[in-house]
């Protein structure tokens, strides 16, 4: 092996927290450069590979979050739209709207010139139609950035666990090389 070739390479340190796997191309040196046993290394990857997991939950419920979120904004957006489009029309709209769960009124809505738009935390404004459309506008633009980014994260996570399992099986393969070679030159008692 080439003095210039280390003996494990990463080319990020991290994203966004999650740290980067080493590819081991050196079992021998990553051993004796980290200073760990072989056991220990073991015991290194697998607790690496479960933080990884509970990473991945996290990221994983995040996205579900956002990919429901995303349609409801999308909704939201369609009905300040309808709204306007009825406002300028001297037709009414009559829609029907959940009050509770499974209870359902029907309302006549005439000249529409605001909306009020649940915040969270049980906080409701109410903002003009215009004002709506650019805050939900705007919120739509954030969520799907949001979405890129932890899908982009999600895959350097992917990245990290196939490296980190490979790594893992690599030191698990080297040391049963070093087992089987040092019962081949320890001499048989008869």
């Amino acid at each position: 092996m080439a003095a210039a070739c280390s003996s494990y390479t990463s080319e990020v340190t991290e994203r966004r927290g999650i740290p980067a796997a080493s590819f081991v191309q050196d079992v021998q040196s990553y051993l004796s450069q980290s200073g760990l046993d072989v056991n220990s290394a073991l015991a290194f990857l697998q607790e690496r590979l479960q933080q990884y997991r509970v990473v991945e939950m996290k990221l994983l419920a995040q996205q579900r979050d956002l990919q429901a979120k995303i349609p409801d904004i999308e909704k939201c957006l369609d009905i300040v739209a309808t709204l306007q489009a009825k406002k300028d029309s001297s037709e009414a709209l009559v829609a029907d709207f959940e009050v509770s769960e499974g209870i359902y009124s029907r309302a006549k809505i005439e000249d529409a010139e605001s909306v009020c738009l649940w915040l969270g935390a049980n906080v409701m404004l109410q903002y003009s139609c215009e004002e709506a459309t650019a805050l939900l506008q705007t919120n739509l633009e954030n969520a799907k950035a949001s979405l890129e980014v932890l899908v982009a994260d999600l895959q350097f996570l992917r990245d990290q666990v196939t490296i980190t399992q490979v790594t893992t099986a690599r030191v698990y393969n080297w040391d049963v090389h070093q087992r089987r070679l040092r019962q081949a030159t320890t001499p048989k008692e008869s």
